[in-house]
């Protein structure tokens, strides 16, 4: 059997990552007054041209999702339990956790108390919002049950719909930040119902008039690049404005990204053994591990945005977290692939 292989960009996502914070940081300092006026165009404290890149990111994940397949829930369902489990009794708190103790304790040399306060808030929105496309990646590469995972992700989606400002929300409150839950319940509805929606929409269209082969092999596939496309052009402009308290502090990226990844190892680890003490098959415990392990970094990303702005400490930690997201997950795909049984 051939050796299976993650896509070109997607291999190199954090390649592009990080010469996006490079040109972003150039563009920063070069075209400041461009980029005062961009960051400007806002509605609502919503800046116009990056809502218009996270949209275009969302929205064709969403094109995969089939609401059909959870009529299947009930046939297996210890591989959603333990998903769920993961996902929303466990991620979210440890996250914050971990947050708390490097922001608010290990760093505080580094940090002050105001800016830890949204350091962790970022964590907090990467720890409530569990991938939904990647994971379909992670899942291939580890042989994955490919309809199962559809069905772990599909579910996430509508959790994710009614949990993630209850769970923000209460997390946020315990750190006693101050918690706009109108912009909260707005990004929820702008950055993940309405490209819901459309998505579903488009996929039923789409594969009534054209079928399920040419959807799937030919437009999906052509598609994709618009979401890679619309993160990286969204990263250049974070980093354009985020250019000066990086440069001021050079090692804030390596100190947010520590406890990302901890985060990241230990959430894999507890759906791994929990797979395996449900007795759960290799190829639907390593998906529910692995949708735990990874994020849903273009929602966290958005709605840092929408509630701290483009140069908050909260946005920094969620774009990071897209940096170290690829070469963290492939550590644990060939883990996975190891360890399979």
């Amino acid at each position: 059997m051939s050796k299976k292989k993650i896509g070109f960009f997607e291999k190199y996502l954090s390649l592009w990552v990080a010469i996006c914070i490079v040109l972003g940081i150039l563009i920063g300092q070069f075209a400041a007054g461009s980029m005062e006026a961009l960051s400007n165009m806002e509605i609502y404290n919503v800046n116009i041209p990056v809502a218009i890149l996270i949209w275009l990111m969302i929205y064709p994940m969403m094109l995969q999702v089939d609401f059909s397949s959870i009529k299947n829930v009930g046939k297996r369902p210890k591989g959603i339990v333990l998903t769920l489990i993961v996902n929303w009794l466990i991620k979210p708190f440890t996250m914050a956790f971990f947050a708390w103790i490097f922001f608010s304790h290990l760093y505080s040399a580094f940090i002050s108390p105001d800016q830890a306060g949204e350091y962790i808030a970022g964590a907090i929105l990467l720890g409530a919002a569990p991938c939904t496309a990647m994971v379909f990646v992670w899942s291939y590469l580890t042989d994955g049950d490919p309809n199962y995972t559809l069905v772990q992700v599909s579910v996430n989606d509508l959790i994710i719909l009614v949990a993630f400002v209850p769970i923000v929300g209460l997390l946020l409150g315990i750190t006693n930040i101050s918690i706009p839950y109108n912009t909260l319940i707005a990004s929820i509805i702008v950055f993940v119902l309405i490209p819901l929606i459309a998505g579903y929409i488009t996929n039923k269209i789409l594969i009534k008039t054209r079928g399920e082969s040419w959807f799937k092999n030919v437009f999906l596939p052509k598609f994709k690049p618009v979401s890679i496309i619309a993160l990286l052009l969204t990263l250049i402009l974070l980093f354009a404005f985020q250019g000066k308290n990086i440069i001021e502090n050079p090692l804030i990226i390596l100190l947010v990204a520590i406890p990302l990844i901890i985060q990241t190892y230990f959430i894999f680890f507890i759906g791994w053994f929990g797979g395996r003490l449900l007795k759960l098959p290799h190829n639907i415990s390593c998906p529910a591990a692995l949708i735990g392990a990874s994020n849903f970094f273009e929602l966290a990303v958005a709605v840092a945005i929408a509630l701290f702005g483009l140069n908050s400490p909260a946005a920094m930690v969620t774009v990071v977290g897209v940096l170290v997201e690829v070469p963290v997950m492939l550590s644990l795909v060939r883990i996975a692939n190891k360890w399979k049984y």
